[in-house]
């Protein structure tokens, strides 16, 4: 996969993307990240990448000019341009695993106020991670970055690890134990040391619906639910009650 960054702040790409997943999928040659300078591709003699907004206002706005530039210098037939902003809806699994098996995603990272409103027409996607206003699109890129990675496969080593996190179900993954078998009177459950694969299945799919359930609720609404996910539940609000 191909990953072209559009960014007014290169340098705080450098670090990040150096290290964990990321990094090994770049030196595996499973990732191609390049980081662009977006003041490269301003024409004046001082960069001037924004301006003040038309019909007054606080703050600056991205210039289209400057912008269509550098979205033109990287852009291919199969790019899919994503602006990071806190106007588009937020970044979720299934967005994720729909945007890792494109092959050339170009990420731009906003900043000031926002981008002159004719940039839009470049762009494919608009995304945020949440209900919040950060100062620029980097650090929402490096979240999508790596979220988007994990999936590329052989990214993670046990493609396996990807298919059980949290989400990738729609629901929160169940707990996780190691060694030392006891730490400070609290054993390992026993299902786990029981070499059971059907009961430890069992084990963790009920622990991961119960966990939702608790924590976030808002995932099971409109879920279609299995028979044996109906069962669980079941126990889970019976021993509830009890």
């Amino acid at each position: 996969m191909k990953v072209d960054i559009l960014t007014l702040f290169p340098a705080m790409f450098k670090g990040p993307f150096e290290e964990s997943i990321v990094g090994r999928a770049r030196q595996r040659g499973l990732l191609d990240v390049n980081i662009l300078n977006i003041r490269e591709y301003a024409l004046d003699k001082h960069q001037q990448v924004d301006d003040y907004p038309y019909g007054g206002g606080a703050g600056m706005v991205m210039k289209a000019d400057v912008l269509c530039r550098a979205i033109d210098a990287v852009k291919t037939p199969d790019a899919h341009l994503v602006y990071l902003s806190p106007q588009g809806p937020r970044l979720e699994q299934p967005t994720v695993v729909r945007l890792a098996k494109k092959p050339h995603l170009i990420l731009l990272c906003g900043h000031y106020e926002g981008i002159d409103e004719r940039v839009m027409n470049e762009v494919d996607e608009e995304l945020s991670i949440g209900d919040y206003v950060l100062s620029g699109g980097e650090l929402a890129a490096m979240v999508a970055v790596d979220a988007v990675t994990r999936l590329i496969p052989g990214a993670l080593g046990d493609e396996r690890s990807a298919q059980e996190e949290s989400f990738a179900e729609g629901l929160l993954e169940y707990p996780h134990y190691t060694r030392p078998r006891t730490f400070r009177d609290r054993e390992v459950p026993e299902v786990l040391l029981s070499g059971h694969h059907e009961n430890i299945r069992r084990w963790r799919k009920k622990l991961s619906l119960e966990r939702t359930l608790i924590k976030r609720p808002d995932l099971l609404l409109g879920r279609h639910f299995d028979q044996e996910e109906r069962q669980m539940l079941e126990e889970i609000l019976f021993d509830g009650e009890n």
